[in-house]
């Protein structure tokens, strides 16, 4: 299973599902990381963490350990 960690800079993927619970999938959610949402990576910050995604029209920006718990399909 591919995560959106993995993705790289100027791809695009499908959210699959999140893989985890409580405050942290809440948040998640909020920010629009549903199953079937489109996502793109955009930009990787020098030490690379964090990391920016476009979805939705808007970007965001994850930490690695966050986006480790997004699975994605390419």
């Amino acid at each position: 299973m591919n995560t959106l960690n993995n993705l790289d800079i100027d791809k695009s993927a499908t959210i699959i599902d999140l893989n985890c619970k409580g405050d942290l999938r809440r948040r998640l959610l909020d920010l629009g990381l549903v199953k079937g949402t489109n996502i793109k990576a955009v930009f990787k910050s020098p030490i690379g963490n964090p990391i920016a995604y476009e979805i939705r029209g808007t970007t965001i920006a994850l930490r690695k350990e966050d986006s480790k718990l997004i699975n994605i399909k390419l």
